[in-house]
């Protein structure tokens, strides 16, 4: 397939160019183009390597994107890209794409190791290599150094701060992305981060989508779908949702006229995906894996997985939560469930699994947390928190390798002992991964232990079985 694409400036630059937004915000922004006009054009970043950019290239910026329904597939080819750039290759030139008078919105999908930041605290780690950089050159590597020393380069040419959007799965994310922002840079310039908190904007978001990793058999059987080769599609399920805090400091596009939910306050609806949504993915997602499940639609398949979820939503996780405005939790559920059973979504085990060290914090560990407070038990997010552990300790039930995706993965696979006391002690005092509460929480290192010693004596399927 090949499109010439627009030569008209964008209005945004997206840093983090993977499937997930391909799938959701590009084709919103799209969409919101054909509703109500404006130049609003995405220049894509990758930050880490070409492939995305290599492979979009000769199609002129264009992809489809494959809905992927329990009855059928529905193709949709996405034009809105004018151009992806590879921050490694050019730094100078993602930050002159970022600087320039059309840019009104920066919005990030860097996933939630890509800011650089304490996951338990939210503040901005200095100590994190790419940031130490960042702080010695003008030419940055991390998304926070790429915003603060865009905003500064627009600070100097008298132009006004772009919008940022963060559109990752952090609680409060506008907030975080703010903090670390304002961290980054009041170290290089106290008044470049006055300019910022004053005159910028940092929308907190609330995303939603399931957005399976494409395969070669995907663009194969794509191919034969339309009868033209698209090397760079994505797939994602029927189901979309986008909350978005209406506080721009630039404008925006027609979001709401695309089905966007714009609202004043983004934190009740996150806190129902994270939890309900994501923690329960994350929790499937280990058990299923140390049980032999390979995707999420497997796992629930199993009668036993099935009811275990319907149990952490009912029992442990919706009594947790307050209820956006309008929402039914008990029917959020029933949809989630629905969705994960989706066949169509070969969505692995293995790729929600990565990078737990960043993202039991918000998912899991945060409703752990309360629930303790209030004295409500939570045996199978617990068994959950186990069968992270196990799995970050790179053996499975088998004793076969894991091949670990973590940030942490070296650190992680080192606490591991015979003793599950004694590894779990050990993961306790990871102070950037557990809130200050579980850390001195003696009963929460009682159960942990104890769902820990079950899950290495019984397996994950029969410790999922007695708490369903």
């Amino acid at each position: 397939m090949h499109r010439t694409p627009s030569a008209a400036p964008a209005g945004i630059v997206h840093l983090g160019l993977g499937a997930f937004f391909r799938a959701h915000g590009a084709i919103y922004v799209a969409q919101a183009m054909a509703a109500s006009g404006g130049d609003w054009g995405i220049i894509g970043v990758s930050l880490q390597s070409p492939g995305t950019r290599d492979r979009l290239a000769p199609q002129g910026w264009a992809y489809t994107a494959l809905e992927l329904g329990p009855k059928g597939e529905t193709p949709q080819v996405v034009t809105v890209l004018r151009d992806v750039l590879v921050a490694p290759e050019d730094p100078q030139a993602v930050l002159d794409a970022m600087a320039a008078p059309s840019v009104r919105i920066v919005s990030l999908t860097v996933t939630e190791k890509g800011y650089c930041h304490e996951p338990s605290t939210g503040r901005l780690n200095a100590d994190h290599p790419d940031i130490r950089h960042d702080l010695q050159n003008p030419l940055p590597k991390s998304a926070p150094g790429f915003l603060v020393r865009a905003l500064q380069a627009r600070r100097a040419a008298g132009l006004a701060p772009f919008t940022v959007l963060c559109c990752d799965n952090l609680p409060e994310n506008g907030h975080v992305v703010q903090g670390v922002v304002l961290d980054l840079a009041r170290l290089i310039d106290p008044g470049l981060a006055d300019w910022i908190a004053g005159q910028g904007a940092f929308p907190s978001t609330m995303v939603d989508r399931i957005v399976p990793a494409t395969t070669p058999a995907d663009i194969d059987r794509l191919a034969a779908l339309t009868g033209a080769r698209d090397e760079a599609p994505v797939m994602h399920e029927p189901f979309r949702q986008w909350v978005v805090e209406d506080r721009f400091c630039a404008g925006r596009p027609d979001l709401g006229a695309v089905g966007v939910q714009l609202v004043a306050d983004v934190t009740p609806y996150e806190h129902m995906k994270l939890r309900m949504l994501n923690g329960a993915h994350s929790s499937l997602a280990y058990l299923g894996y140390l049980a032999g499940h390979e995707t999420i639609a497997d796992t629930v398949a199993d009668p036993v997985f099935a009811a275990f979820a319907q149990r952490l939503w009912r029992a442990e996780i919706i009594p947790a939560l307050t209820p956006p405005p309008g929402e039914d939790l008990a029917a959020y559920a029933g949809a989630l469930a629905e969705r994960f059973a989706n066949p169509a979504i070969r969505h692995r085990t293995w790729q929600i699994a990565m990078d737990g060290s960043q993202k039991l914090p918000q998912r899991i560990l945060g409703t752990i947390a309360e629930n303790r407070a209030a004295g409500r038990p939570v045996p199978g997010l617990t068994l959950a928190v186990a069968a992270w552990m196990r799995y970050v300790s790179g053996r499975d039930e088998k004793g076969a390798p894991i091949e670990v995706k973590d940030p942490l993965a070296p650190r992680l696979a080192a606490l591991w002992r015979d003793d599950p006391a004694e590894t779990v002690a050990g993961f306790l005092a990871l102070a950037e991964v557990f809130p200050k509460a579980l850390r001195e929480d003696a009963g929460f290192a009682a159960d942990l232990s104890g769902a820990l010693r079950g899950l290495i004596a019984d397996g994950a399927r029969a410790g999922v079985a007695a708490h369903g």
